[in-house]
């Protein structure tokens, strides 16, 4: 792998454009010496974005114009079929053309996901894309899939997600072999659905650290560093786990600002604060993976500012660094593989009982 990173940007995407890319891309540049940026969008808008910010004439930043920009709520279907020249598309198609190692964007999920499989499909043996990203635990975090693409997904489907993370996390975390958990409402086996049901058959088969099912608050604890479930459920976990870290926030600052003796406790208690307050910074979770894809598209939030972007973009240049889908791609056919070897096994063993009888 290369030395110098190539990233193309959405710089028109999100709920805030320019004014977010431009400083995040900035920040970026600064605190990567390896990586390169195209800027995909309206040239004319994005070259006075940079020019405001003193960044004219930046050699590792390249302007990439598109005609097209896709809104916050438009239907990817619409987007995908109509505005093929938009700066989510043509981010996407620089992957394609070699031009680019990965591509950001803050803009509309599902026009994202719709486009990005469009154009650069998806791995061998991979039937869905997922989005997977990171959540604060106790060890660090877990990463948790499908936070919301696909809001049906059979067995197999979450079994793929199950390879996938575990991959991710093994190549992001530096982990041998990280635990995978199912998630479902309880961890004895009669519990769950019978799509849940099937997946943890499927999984105790496989050749992943499968622990069995894990509970919500697995997800935030020690034993696991991969969680699984369909998009549905994820998102919801996902957009709970957020409220209630801002809940928390505000009931915190509430009660500290109640009198000068909490103010002063709270003075006391500053750093200890601030250290809690960085760990559960939901923007330096920023950048959600969409794993399966035959190239690495990192979605971040609509609404991050500068510095949640900039996390985005780190989190695309580690995945490049790391190979991504190309070790998902190995591991898969490593599974074939050792399936392949497992069902032979099957197949010889009554040949050798009989030989042993005679």
């Amino acid at each position: 792998m290369s030395s110098h990173y190539r990233i193309s940007l959405d710089a028109m995407g999100g709920d805030h454009g320019l004014s977010v890319t431009v400083p995040a891309a900035l920040a970026a540049l600064e605190e990567h010496s390896d990586i390169s940026l195209i800027l995909v969008g309206d040239e004319e808008k994005i070259v006075a974005a940079l020019s405001e910010n003193d960044a004219a004439d930046n050699s590792r930043i390249t302007v990439q114009h598109a005609s097209q920009m896709v809104d916050m709520d438009e239907p990817p279907a619409l987007a995908l079929r109509g505005k093929k020249d938009s700066s989510m598309r043509v981010s996407i198609n620089l992957i394609k053309q070699g031009s680019a190692d990965a591509v950001v964007s803050a803009g509309n999920t599902g026009a994202l996901m719709a486009t990005a499989r469009f154009v650069l499909r998806t791995l061998p043996g991979i039937d869905r894309p997922a989005i997977c990203s990171t959540i604060p635990s106790h060890n660090g975090h877990s990463h948790v899939l499908d936070l919301g693409a696909n809001i049906d997904s059979t067995a197999e489907h979450l079994y793929q997600f199950a390879v996938m993370g575990s991959e991710l996390s093994r190549a992001i975390d530096a982990i041998d072999e990280p635990a995978v958990g199912l998630l479902n409402i309880g961890q004895e086996d009669i519990k769950g659905n019978e799509q849940v049901k099937a997946a943890n058959r499927l999984l105790k088969q496989g050749h992943l650290n499968y622990i069995g099912y894990v509970e919500g608050d697995d997800i935030f604890g020690d034993r696991v560093d991969v969680v699984v479930c369909d998009g549905f459920v994820g998102n919801v976990a996902l957009k709970t786990t957020e409220g209630l870290a801002k809940m928390l926030s505000s009931m915190l600052k509430k009660n500290f600002t109640k009198s000068w003796l909490t103010k002063l406790m709270a003075f006391a208690a500053m750093p200890v604060l601030k250290s809690i307050q960085k760990q559960f910074d939901p923007r330096r979770y920023n950048g959600a993976s969409f794993l399966g894809l035959q190239g690495i598209v990192i979605k971040s939030h609509g609404g991050a500012d500068s510095l949640s972007f900039a996390n985005a973009i780190s989190v695309a240049r580690k995945e490049i660094i790391e190979e991504v889908p190309q070790k998902i791609r190995h591991r898969l056919q490593d599974l074939v593989d050792q399936a392949s070897v497992d069902e032979a096994s099957v197949d010889k063993a009554p040949i050798q009982k009989e030989q042993a009888e005679v």
